[in-house]
């Protein structure tokens, strides 16, 4: 292939790069017609050139307020960057944007998908399944609505659904935005080989680099959750490379580096992520870190980051029940998590809720109901396909205090199988716990009659 002047490799997979034909890069598209067309398509846009769109569609809107496609490509917009920054500010921007132009003109597909994918920015999952099949009453070839819809139906722990919307997705279009959304449904039911391929062939084909960064981030993710420490980080330097405001791949370098015990550097990374992109669940982690290296004082300015951060989220209409409920259960008060995760569960029942409020349960003494939970997070037939090490070891936990000791094995060395690394302070515990109870014994043979007891 002699006209080909520069290539790429992800996983084995060959990207090939635009050159132009003396050996430069071709120019690109100016960088509002960039966003325009990624936010369009809904693939993620660079942040500078988020802000020039956002930037040229105010301008526009001042002059011609009669334009419901520009009230509705400024609604994604500020939902793309309110997204990317972690800056909720920008979500009660993006639902007057896209109201107006439902008010201009309705019924507007645009708009629908536009309110579909704030829902969903939000985690209220519920409304974002009604603006979604809105959507597609209006327009149903209209395929940029589907990923929306599938997010939704995800969150809400209807993986059939979501898997038939896909199927529909599929018929309608292909492409790297396709490919990457299927990606997603095989992980979440663990079908992680043909997630991994979809991803690596969706990172081979976008063209603009933060799309590309996107994918590659989310194959580095793929790669953390199966243990896979070198092929994880590569991915995540790699995204970072191309699109240095990438900061979910920054946080995923910080896992990694972490768990290789490189410290410093995972340190270093963490806070690069969390000052542009402040999300609680990365004050989560960081604390957490902070904590397995003995430094308390860290942890709890991260725990405050994480109320603050999470508080001015409510106020821009965002749902972060889980992660609170995550970081009471663990770090605060167990109660108050099973309050939340309880209401959690009731609107929007998806399996990192399952897996949440049965770990909350189990810090407040109730194991018998957290393991009902934790079961239903793990069970394929349910929807609880993700082959979560996390998930997996709550449950083992669970099934230690209820004396099930047999099970609580299995279920701990199967954590350590399906990733050695993916807590700095839980792996420890897991391991302490299998030393403590040895090798199995003929009594650990599984009774499928016998009832949990407890400790």
């Amino acid at each position: 292939m002699a006209s080909v002047a520069g290539c790429a490799v992800l996983g084995g997979v060959l990207v090939l790069l635009p050159w132009g034909p003396s050996g430069t890069r071709a120019p690109g598209p100016a960088p509002g017609a960039q966003a325009l067309a990624a936010v369009t398509m809904g693939v993620p846009a660079a942040l500078p050139d988020l802000a020039v769109l956002i930037d040229e569609r105010e301008r526009h809107l001042r002059a011609h307020p009669g334009d419901a496609r520009s009230w509705a490509v400024l609604g994604a917009a500020y939902v793309e960057q309110g997204r990317r920054t972690a800056e909720p500010e920008y979500y009660p921007k993006a639902e007057k944007a896209l109201r107006t132009s439902l008010k201009v003109r309705d019924p507007n597909a645009e708009a629908l998908a536009g309110m579909a994918a704030l829902a969903n920015a939000r985690r209220d999952f519920g409304a974002a399944r009604t603006w979604g099949e809105a959507a597609l009453k209006a327009d149903r070839k209209r395929w940029t609505t589907y990923p929306a819809l599938i997010d939704a139906y995800t969150g809400l722990g209807d993986h059939k659904a979501a898997k038939r919307t896909l199927d529909r997705l599929l018929d309608l279009r292909s492409g790297p935005a396709v490919q990457a959304r299927a990606a997603a449904v095989y992980r979440d039911r663990g079908w992680r080989e043909d997630a991994a391929v979809a991803l690596s062939d969706a990172a081979a084909a976008a063209e603009a680099p933060a799309e590309r960064a996107a994918y590659l981030e989310r194959a580095g993710q793929l790669a953390w959750e199966r243990g896979d420490l070198d092929v994880a980080l590569r991915h995540f330097q790699a995204a970072v490379r191309l699109d240095p405001d990438q900061r979910a791949a920054l946080a995923g370098q910080g896992r990694t580096l972490a768990a290789l015990g490189r410290t410093t550097e995972a340190l270093n990374a963490y806070r690069a992520a969390l000052a542009k992109q402040p999300l609680p669940e990365y004050a989560l982690e960081l604390g957490e870190l902070y904590e397995a290296l003995d430094m308390g004082q860290a942890a709890r300015v991260q725990y405050d980051l994480l109320r603050e951060r999470t508080a001015r989220a409510a106020a821009g209409g965002v749902d972060d029940e889980l992660v609170l409920g995550h970081f009471e259960a663990d770090h605060g008060d167990p109660d108050s998590a099973v309050q939340r995760l309880r209401t959690e569960w009731r609107r929007q029942p998806g399996v990192a809720v399952a897996d949440a409020l049965g770990w909350a349960l189990h810090r407040t003494g109730e194991d018998e109901e957290a393991l009902k939970f934790a079961r239903l997070a793990n069970d394929k037939k349910r929807g609880g396909g993700v082959r979560s090490a996390l998930y997996v070891y709550h449950q083992g936990m669970i099934e230690l205090e209820l004396r099930m000791s047999g099970a609580a094995r299995r279920h701990l060395q199967e954590a350590l199988r399906i990733n050695p690394h993916f807590s700095p302070t839980r792996v420890p515990l897991a391991e302490a716990t299998l030393k403590e109870l040895g090798e199995p014994s003929v009594e650990d043979v599984p009774d499928m009659d016998a009832k949990p007891k407890r400790r």
